[in-house]
């Protein structure tokens, strides 16, 4: 939950075991060797808390563990410290929900779509996303005030599958959001794009399919322009003055290759917003050290879509 990075990925330079990607990658190549796919899961997010408050947003972050509750010295205790490594204060992050899209608020129905995978994440914000795969999606589809219906119609939700590609078809998606009706505007969308390639390694790529402002995607899926930021750290604020409201488009798959596995997931970016730290630093009326974050961009991430040969 750290600044948007507009620089695609090509060296292993994460940690490859803390990302949900590397495991989906995984997933997909020992699919190619084994025949069968031990990672493919859906997403959620939680807040690893211990407090057993449901305090996950920024200007309400009650901390992990009742020793990081408000104070005005938090930020600058050591979190957890032993002999391999200290985590400061302001390292904690405030996250996250599980947003579930069921057929009616049931427990039957609410597990039902958990194990079809038909869930996503956020870092905190209540936004709404939709995300949808197939073959047949068209750009007169984004045009649609029932996206779920025609998403439904034409092809399979997040957490689904596609398979048999039809003969000089790339996969269509459509991809919908709609920000949390009192939280930051929206900055873009992106398909995370992971496959098998020819040489049996993994590989992944990050496309820019929506953007907010104006701004232009370039030819190779990318936009480098930055959003802006609005946020006013000394006083803990921020306009939705920059962004959209809801972003809603079809995206084709421009480098499909019918004969390799897949998989697509959908990430959603706010504009930036104070962090718990700038909210600390005016309520206390303290300095936090230079190397504490002060804003964040927060977001949603979907279930992937797996598409096999």
């Amino acid at each position: 939950k750290g600044n948007l990075d507009l620089t695609e990925v090509k060296k292993p330079e994460m940690l490859e075991f803390e990302y949900v990607r590397s495991a989906l990658k995984n997933g997909i190549k020992m699919e190619a060797e084994l025949g069968v796919n031990p990672y493919k899961f859906g997403l959620v997010g939680s807040t690893d808390a211990h407090t057993g408050l449901a305090a996950v947003e920024e200007d309400n972050f009650f901390g992990k563990t009742s020793s990081s509750e408000p104070s005005a010295d938090r930020a600058t205790h050591p979190f957890v410290k032993t002999d391999k490594a200290v985590i400061m204060g302001w390292e904690q992050t405030a996250s996250g929900y599980a947003a579930v899209w069921a057929a009616e608020n049931t427990r039957e129905a609410i597990f039902d779509a958990m194990k079809r995978r038909e869930t996503y994440a956020t870092t905190g914000p209540r936004m709404a996303v939709r995300f949808f795969g197939g073959w047949d999606f068209e750009a007169a589809d984004a045009n649609s005030r029932m996206p779920a219906r025609v998403g439904y119609t034409k092809g399979v939700p997040m957490g689904g599958d596609l398979s048999s590609a039809p003969n000089g078809k790339s996969p269509t998606f459509l991809v919908a959001a709609l920000k949390d009706p009192i939280g930051a505007n929206l900055d873009r969308i992106q398909v995370i794009k992971g496959r098998v390639g020819k040489d049996g390694q993994a590989q992944e790529r990050i496309y820019d399919v929506a953007v907010s402002g104006g701004r232009k995607i370039d030819a190779d899926g990318r936009s480098r322009t930055s959003v802006g930021s609005t946020v006013d750290v000394a006083n803990a604020t921020w306009t939705n003055t920059i962004g959209a409201g809801e972003m809603i488009t079809v995206w084709k798959d421009p480098d499909f290759d019918p004969a390799l596995r897949a998989f697509y997931y959908v990430r959603v970016i706010e504009i930036p917003t104070p962090r718990w730290t700038a909210y600390d630093a005016k309520y206390f009326g303290v300095k936090m050290p230079p190397e504490a974050a002060m804003t964040t961009t927060e977001r949603a991430y979907t279930s992937p879509i797996w598409y096999t040969p």
